[in-house]
């Protein structure tokens, strides 16, 4: 872990006291030992807060269904899984055999998950501010140059709009597969259009997520196919 502890010094300028936290924290559930899903549930909650408040300094007049969705692009696993590449988390991740040959460290439910346990486990190590100060050093340019209200609105809804604009069915979506056990699944998603003939793929923690990500897909292809 020594490894580990100098990248995590180098790029969020953090030290852990216990560094049996931060083994945890990069451990995934198919390797031996204990693993990070715990962690992975009090980060979530560590950093919808640091969010929460970010979002609501930031954002004075904002209402509360904006602060929602401005929150709502920060903490999701797409977001997360950019951060954890970006800072090259991956690379120190503990995985079992099967995961490792599979390329279970550029999965990005994993990279995302292995980010919230590391936020919990530094709450753990030394505490709120300490994490607050982790996740504003991780999240970099996006903590300082948050989403305008135009970008807040969701794939699905811009993709939505896209059709009708243009007198086209609605696209529609579908599940493909369903993985993982019933307290942390997995999807993956399907968008199809009709008009023009067009299907992408999206996955996700939630169905939602799937669904939007597929929705990305779909706007960045149609776009290409009727300009």
């Amino acid at each position: 872990m020594q490894e580990a502890a100098t990248w995590l010094k180098q790029t969020l300028d953090y030290e852990f006291e216990d560094s049996d936290l931060l083994q945890r924290a990069l451990t995934h559930r198919s390797a031996s030992g204990r693993n990070n899903e715990r962690l992975e549930f009090l980060g979530d909650s560590v950093l919808q807060l640091v969010v929460s408040e970010l979002v609501f300094d930031e954002r004075r007049g904002a209402s509360e269904g904006r602060l929602s969705r401005l929150r709502s692009t920060l903490v999701k696993d797409q977001t997360l899984s950019e951060i954890s590449a970006e800072l090259g988390l991956g690379k120190y991740l503990v995985l079992g055999s099967g995961e490792k040959k599979s390329g279970g460290y550029r999965r990005l439910s994993i990279l995302a998950d292995a980010l919230e346990a590391l936020f919990g486990a530094v709450y753990l190590d030394r505490g709120f501010d300490a994490a607050r100060r982790v996740i504003y050093n991780a999240f970099g340019e996006r903590v300082r140059d948050l989403p305008e209200e135009g970008e807040l609105r969701d794939p699905k809804s811009l993709l939505q709009e896209y059709l009708q604009g243009r007198h086209l069915p609605l696209p529609v979506y579908s599940m493909e597969k369903v993985s993982g056990k019933a307290h942390k699944q997995f999807f993956e998603v399907s968008c199809t259009t009709t008009k023009p003939e067009l299907k992408t793929a999206g996955s996700g923690s939630t169905r939602r997520d799937a669904e939007q990500q597929a929705a990305v897909a779909m706007l960045a292809v149609v776009e290409k196919e009727l300009g």
